[in-house]
């Protein structure tokens, strides 16, 4: 195990050398060059760097060598399922063939089909060599949600890709036998979705929804999820599951909690309409992570008039505070803007839009992911940030985060920044994701079960 991450880490450290320093060329990529380059290379994480024998994603890659002990082959299933719609957008744009995408995404069902669940729900963290699950925490060590949700909703853009009718239209006998092995996939992703026990998740029946569960603690974590933060596709997937689906009233009570979801409020002069659960305003994965498959364009409910003004003005706050920047720290401004949760100068830490939260840490993720609010302010950012060149971005895209004002930048990445990045500069240029999951039946006749209204029409 040792000589295979050393050759890995060889290797990685050799493409590095090879990159071309990207400020000289900065100013003659036109938009699309710069976001098909980002992309590119973002989607390269989990592509070259996927743990080999799952295909998954590890959990982090750090060019520096140095890991946390026994953490070098740990595949996370949240990260891995947004790194699955990094995946098929790479293949539909041809970054690798149609036949070497289908094998990868074989390897990884067939992974999941034998590692370890708990009531259908996936843990935060497996062994890749051996599918065993790998404690996120003390008691953090059985099934985990939020993360499971994140996974399939990658799973289900899949299975939709290979359902889809542009995989229908073949020629030779070869594509004919390609599309069969496609669809034998599609089925047995079904298979996994259908297997999710959601309603095992309200601790009997309880109107709400609970992040964790484990085999030797129970529910000792005891984390009911209520809103508004990152975890909504959470709840639309429980409520649209065909065999463990939970009633609307899990949502209305346990989500939304009877209404008070609905806090209008401004922030930094912007307004609001959702309380954020710990603050005024949340760190932007929570305008992400929901909505990779998820189309926010005229999504709404009786909660929010507009998902999609929502989480635009989320982004609004945040890059509007780091302009404003009450700290004064170093380098933050209109083209470089971003809070989110990412590595930090003392660790790991959500950074937001306010002064407790934030530790002058600009993480790339925050405005490239919001490209599909915030398009040209986005795009300032991803340009400035190539024009500093090798010390931000490298073999897989820009590095999780950095501190002018610390000097701090680390060569390290975290798959569940990186594939946020990858998915959505996609769905700005073309809604693949977006389309691909939101034309899922069960996912429609979710929304439809919870009283959400789309631009979906099936």
């Amino acid at each position: 195990m040792k000589i295979k991450y050393s050759f890995l880490l060889l290797s990685l450290l050799l493409g590095l050398a090879q990159c071309k320093s990207p400020g000289a060329e900065t100013s003659r990529l036109t938009d699309d060059a710069l976001m098909d380059t980002v992309q590119h290379r973002t989607f390269r994480y989990f592509w070259d760097g996927a743990e080999p024998v799952s295909g998954l994603a590890p959990e982090r890659i750090h060019l520096d060598g140095i890991y946390p002990e026994n953490d070098q082959n740990v595949v996370t299933s949240g990260g891995s399922g947004f790194g699955i719609m990094a995946i098929l957008s790479g293949i539909d744009r041809g970054y690798v063939t149609r036949p070497e995408g289908l094998a990868r995404m074989e390897r990884i069902v067939s992974f999941l089909e034998r590692a370890d669940r708990f009531h259908g729900a996936f843990p935060h963290w497996w062994y890749g060599d051996t599918g065993k699950v790998k404690p996120f925490g003390q008691k953090d060590n059985g099934g985990d949600l939020v993360e499971t949700a994140f996974l399939m909703q990658g799973l289900l853009a899949v299975h939709q890709y290979y359902t889809d009718s542009h995989n229908k239209k073949d020629s030779t006998l070869a594509e004919a036998v390609l599309t069969e092995r496609e669809h034998a996939l599609a089925s047995r992703i079904n298979a996994l979705w259908r297997q999710v026990d959601w309603n095992f998740y309200r601790q009997g029946d309880q109107d709400v929804l609970y992040w964790h569960w484990s085999p030797e603690y129970g529910w000792a974590m005891n984390f009911p999820i209520h809103g508004y933060n990152e975890c909504l596709i959470m709840y639309i997937l429980a409520a649209a599951s065909p065999t463990h689906g939970v009633p609307a009233s899990v949502y209305h009570e346990g989500w939304a909690q009877n209404g008070a979801i609905v806090q209008p409020h401004r922030v930094e002069g912007i307004p609001l309409h959702l309380r954020y659960q710990g603050g005024e305003a949340g760190p932007l994965f929570w305008a992400q992570y929901s909505f990779l498959g998820l189309d926010p364009h005229g999504l709404t409910d009786e909660y929010c008039p507009s998902y999609f003004d929502e989480m635009r003005n989320l982004t609004l706050v945040n890059r509007a505070y780091c302009i404003r920047n009450p700290k004064h720290y170093r380098g933050f401004g209109p083209d470089c803007w971003g809070l989110t949760a990412s590595y930090s100068v003392d660790g790991y830490a959500a950074h937001a839009p306010n002064e407790r939260e934030d530790r002058g840490v600009i993480s790339p993720t925050a405005a490239l992911s919001s490209i599909v609010y915030t398009p040209e302010q986005s795009l300032d950012v991803m340009r400035h940030l190539y024009r500093m060149g090798d010390k931000v971005f490298g073999p897989y895209g820009f590095y999780d985060a950095f501190s002018e004002t610390d000097n701090w930048y680390p060569q390290r990445y975290l798959a569940i920044d990186q594939g946020p990045i990858a998915v959505m500069i996609e769905n700005y240029r073309t809604g693949l994701l977006w389309r691909l999951f939101m034309s899922h039946p069960d996912v429609q006749r979710g929304l439809k079960k919870l009283g959400f209204t789309t631009d979906v029409t099936q």
